[in-house]
Order: structure tokens, then C-alpha cells, then sequence
């Protein structure tokens, strides 16, 4: 290995062990998952669009590469210069964008996020220290992120998309000490193996390859542990138990958690019993009128908007599932979803409209994303916003009525409706889906279903598995209402 990369050292300040099997032992890696789901390349060239008297360094050999940089560098001072190369104390860097300024050049690093990121400003670091290290000067340094603010106005006018955050006077220390850090990368490159703990630092900030190899040898964990005592205040509770050498929940003595909530889940996985406060929950149920609409939204939120009226990172529904329950129990399903490629809001909205009546409970799982959906919908069709709002302030949350009112072992600290499912109507199971099992898994399946390359048969195959995933989300708020009410 000739030089280490931006990416080897954002590597090994994640994780030594990281660090050292994507050196020498790669083929340990998981294979990652599609491309789809990504903004990154669509971004980076956006942002070269944006500066069309921009030049491009296009060799990839790195010695190639650095030169015809030096080349650009002097024959070009004025005009912005696209993925230059630097090698300094064998680290080679390539720098999103070069801009000319006085007095030198500010160097841009393009994110697809939309704010700045702690690890981002680690990794700027590396840049503009190997690039002043070989002798570049420079004006600034700035993170090109996407500004969340910005409405696309159509016909591909993405002007105002970026946000520079001129971060160059809070780079100092990092750059202080890259000398020192790449000396120890080095040295642990020509080392053996690192022994290094599963933790927090296998997905912060990103997701590690190696996790599944580093898994196969940790201790065996308990079936029940304290770790899983949910929220912040189950974190702090579990981190006290577990200096206190207690791993296994049913270990635990009563009396030994105080907070209500955290007592009732100890509680039933000590005993085994669940905690299932029946009269309760029929009662705060009883209270929600007839027809009972259970309603469930997915969403797309692209990263660059390619529908006018819609910006970064903006959930916009395309999809929605809808079980209609009448006071006698009959029950009814009607739903929407557009996989046109175009945008899909206002067919929702009004689908919407005309599915849910003028009256009747409209039941969610975790209300805030639901009336997050109609208000957004409501935002951007004025005509429509009267009929939105009046159904959006008739939503109710079966959520809440659960955290409060049952709680089975296994579901093992979480409330999510994938986890209570099982345990409370066990014939119905996601598991049993074909191909798209969970949000994300639809958010994917709607980008290849609305991609032009996609075969038709095969966007009927994700229609169908769209439509199944949708409509059990709302089918299991059905069966959990009515089970633990009976």
C-alpha cells in the first residue's frame, strides 16, 4: 500500500479493527446494499453543474492525478477545479472542489446531509492538511451541504440547494494533530490484528462492514438484556445496572428500578407475565368514534426534490393504506399508490379525501408522522386544506395507549408495531412477506419501481409487495385495538 486515503483514516478513527480488516482482510466485509437509496452521487454532480467553468482533474492513476492537479492549479488560478489531487506524508486526498479566491484557494467538501456533522469536519480536516501539507494555499475551507430550506421551483432550476458552512477557523486542532494520527494509522497497518469490543462505535457514524466477523466471537449476550430498558432514561438505568454487574434484566431485583414505566417491562420479563392493563386500554379506546378509519402513510424523501414544491429531505406520500372498521366490526380496506414517477401528492390527497368520511376516529401507530403527512399535503394544495385539516384533527394514537397499558417480554424493549404484533395476534406476521418488510424496504421499492429501466414485470411484482406491506401496517393496528381491548 503506497499511501492511505480521506476514507482509510475516517476508518480508523471509527475503529481500529475497522481499520485493519478493510486492509488486510476485505473479504470479511458484508456485500452493502443496493446504490438506490444514496443522494451522494446525484449531489456531487449538482454541485458541479452549478459551476459549469469548473474543471475536472480526470486522471485516476494517483500520481497522475496529483500532477495534472499542480498542472490545473497554475494554468487555471480563476477558474474552480473538480476533484483535485494532493499527496503529502503518504496520504493522498482529493478535494470535491477547489474554488479560486484572493489570496489562495477555499476548498469545498460537498455533503449530501443537511447540516454539518462532527465526522465531516474530521474528514475536511484530512483534506486541508495533506493539501497545505504539499503545498497548496488557502483562503478557506467550507462543508457544501444541502440547505433543507430550499423549494424546488421546477424545470430543474437548483439554484439556492447548497448552504456553505465556512468551517475553516474550527479545523485548527484536527489539523494539529493529522500528523500524529496518520503516523499511528501507519502503525497499526503494518501491525496484526487489534483487539477491540463491539460497541456503540460498530454504526457511529456509519454502519460497519466488519460488524458480523467482530460479532461471531463476543461473549454470548442474555436473552433479556438490561440494555434493552428503552429511552433515554432506560439507557441511563441500564448503564447503572451494568456497572452494578448485572447483564440479564431477570436478574434484577424488585425494587431495584423506580420509574413506572421501566417497572412495568422488568417486571414482566422477570415473571414472565405480561403486563396488560385490559380495562384501561378498552376504556381509552371506547372513547374513539365510529367508523374507525386505521390509517398508514410511506413516504419518499429525496435527498435532491425532483418535484416542484418539494424540498430536500421532504417525506412526501405516495402511498397510503386504509382499514375502515363500522360499530358492528365489519371491516373494510382502500388504499392509494402512484408509482407513475411523478409526483404523487395531489392524487394522495385527494384519494385521501374521498376514502376517509366526514366523521369517525382515524386511528394511527405514532400520530406525529401521519398529521405530518396531511398538513404537508394540506400546505401545498390550499384548495384541499379545509378537508385535510378537519381529518388531520381527528387523528388519534394507539401507540401511546400501549406503552401505558401492556407490555410482553418479547417485545424486548421496543413498542414498535413490529414488535407487538407477534405477541398479541401471532397469525399475522411480517415476516411472512415477500420482498418489502419494513419502511425502509418500501421507501427502496419505490425507487426501483418508479426507476425508466425497471421492466414492467417487475414493478407489478413491487406494486403487489407495496400494497401487502401497506395494507397489514393498518390490519395490525385492527387486531392490536381489538386484542387488547377484548
Amino acid at each position: 500500500m503506497e499511501h492511505l486515503t480521506k476514507s482509510r483514516i475516517s476508518e480508523y478513527e471509527q475503529c481500529e479493527k475497522r481499520f485493519w480488516l478493510s486492509l488486510h482482510r476485505p473479504e470479511l466485509a458484508a456485500v452493502a446494499s443496493g446504490s438506490l437509496f444514496s443522494g451522494g452521487n446525484q449531489v456531487g454532480g449538482l454541485a458541479r453543474a452549478l459551476l459549469p467553468d469548473g474543471i475536472a482533474v480526470t486522471a485516476i492513476d494517483a500520481a497522475a492525478a496529483v500532477e495534472q492537479t499542480a498542472e490545473l492549479v497554475q494554468a487555471h488560478p480563476e477558474r474552480p477545479i473538480f476533484e483535485a489531487a494532493f499527496r503529502h506524508e503518504r496520504v493522498l486526498v482529493r478535494a470535491d472542489v477547489l474554488l479560486p479566491e484572493e489570496g489562495g484557494w477555499r476548498m469545498i467538501e460537498v455533503k449530501s446531509s443537511g447540516s454539518v456533522k462532527a465526522y465531516q469536519l474530521a474528514d475536511l480536516a484530512t483534506q486541508v492538511w495533506a493539501a497545505q501539507g504539499a503545498g497548496l494555499p488557502l483562503a478557506g475551507a467550507a462543508i457544501r451541504h444541502v440547505d433543507t430550506s430550499f423549494t424546488y421551483p421546477g424545470g430543474g432550476e437548483y439554484a439556492g440547494l447548497f448552504k456553505d458552512a465556512e468551517v475553516h477557523g474550527e479545523l485548527g486542532p484536527l489539523i494539529a494533530g493529522r500528523a500524529d494520527l496518520v503516523r499511528e494509522a501507519w502503525g497499526l497497518a503494518l501491525a496484526g490484528e487489534p483487539a477491540r469490543e463491539p460497541g456503540p462505535h460498530c454504526s457511529d457514524p456509519y454502519e460497519c462492514p466488519f460488524a458480523a466477523y467482530c460479532l461471531q466471537n463476543a461473549p454470548a449476550q442474555p436473552d433479556y438484556p438490561v440494555t434493552l430498558l428503552p429511552g433515554v432514561t432506560g439507557k441511563k438505568i441500564a448503564a447503572q445496572l451494568s456497572a452494578a454487574g448485572y447483564l440479564d434484566l431477570r436478574d434484577v431485583p424488585a425494587g431495584a428500578i423506580e420509574p413506572p414505566a421501566q417497572v412495568r417491562i422488568h417486571e414482566a420479563t422477570r415473571s414472565g407475565i405480561p403486563y396488560h392493563a385490559r380495562a384501561a386500554f378498552a376504556a381509552a379506546v371506547g372513547a374513539w368514534s365510529f367508523p374507525r378509519y386505521y390509517l398508514d402513510f410511506e413516504t419518499i424523501a429525496h435527498v435532491v426534490p425532483p418535484w416542484a414544491g418539494t424540498r430536500p429531505y421532504q417525506a412526501v406520500p405516495f402511498q397510503f393504506s386504509c382499514h375502515v372498521e363500522e360499530a358492528g366490526g365489519a371491516l373494510t380496506h382502500a388504499g392509494f399508490l402512484d408509482l407513475s414517477g411523478d409526483d404523487p401528492s395531489r392524487a394522495c390527497a385527494e384519494a385521501l379525501i374521498d376514502c376517509i368520511g366526514d366523521e369517525g376516529a382515524i386511528i394511527t401507530y405514532n400520530v406525529a408522522f401521519e398529521r405530518g403527512c396531511i398538513t404537508g399535503l394540506a400546505a401545498r394544495f390550499p384548495d384541499l386544506s379545509d378537508a385535510l385539516m378537519a381529518r388531520a384533527e381527528r387523528l388519534v394514537d394507539a401507540l401511546p395507549l400501549v406503552r401505558a397499558h401492556y407490555y410482553h417480554r418479547d417485545m424486548r424493549g421496543s413498542y414498535s408495531i413490529k414488535a407487538v404484533l407477534p405477541v398479541v395476534a401471532p397469525h399475522l406476521s411480517y415476516s411472512d412477506l415477500e420482498g418489502v418488510r419494513d419502511g425502509q424496504g418500501a421507501q427502496i421499492a419505490y425507487l426501483e419501481a418508479t426507476a425508466p429501466e425497471t421492466a414492467p414485470q417487475r414493478r407489478d411484482q413491487l406494486q403487489a409487495q407495496l400494497s401487502s406491506y401497506c395494507g397489514l401496517d393498518t390490519l395490525a393496528m385492527v387486531e392490536l385495538v381489538r386484542a387488547l381491548s377484548a
